[in-house]
């Protein structure tokens, strides 16, 4: 496998992605190299449902292998929401800062013990004939009640790791790799693809 296909448009995603690939011999395109893939609408219940599905119709519209992630973040003290919704919490089309907001909104008043919340992340790696495999990784910490630090994207900036003592916008890209959900399960395919590179 000498070509893959990220199925995202998320920049912020994608530079994770080809940092976390960056030492495996493959040639890494996005969406933005196909602009005639169909968009995925994400309406499956969980995050392995949509990964797959996004990853078989990039790699059905292109005839490349597609990987696509589904990540969201599950919070206990709202019954495991925003899960699968994480990207489209404040509604659809909403940005990352409505989607902050709306979570403070909602966490409003609830004391840090029982803020404890988990980031999921399903990768599916899809070939053009159909075949699917998903890996996956979870990182837990405590959504904080303002937002710090300049990095990532999504939830990063109120989601504390309590092991550093600094939240996923805090940490330097090399070290959010290594720890975070995405990076987690990317781990995984990485053995995948550094024995299938090439053929």
């Amino acid at each position: 496998m000498n070509e893959l296909l990220v199925a995202t448009g998320n920049r912020g995603k994608l530079r994770e992605f080809e940092a976390l690939l960056r030492d495996i011999e493959v040639r890494v395109y996005s969406l933005v190299d196909f602009p005639e893939v169909p968009p995925v609408e994400e309406d499956g219940i969980s995050f392995a449902e949509n990964a797959m599905k996004k990853a078989r119709n990039a790699a059905l519209a292109t005839g490349k292998p597609a990987l696509a992630d589904d990540s969201g973040l599950v919070v206990d003290a709202l019954g495991g929401r925003p899960g699968v919704h994480s990207a489209r919490f404040a509604g659809s089309g909403a940005d990352d800062g409505a989607n902050n907001a709306k979570l403070l909104r909602e966490l409003a008043g609830v004391p840090r013990e029982s803020r404890r919340a988990a980031f999921h992340c399903v990768i599916a790696l899809c070939l053009p004939e159909g075949e699917c495999q998903t890996f996956a990784g979870e990182l837990s910490g405590i959504v904080l009640d303002a937002p710090r630090g300049e990095g990532g994207f999504g939830y990063d900036p109120l989601f504390l790791v309590p092991e550093y003592g600094r939240t996923l916008a805090e940490l330097p890209l090399a070290l959010k790799n290594r720890i975070s959900h995405r990076g987690r399960a990317l781990n995984e395919l990485k053995d995948f693809l550094q024995a299938h590179a090439g053929s």
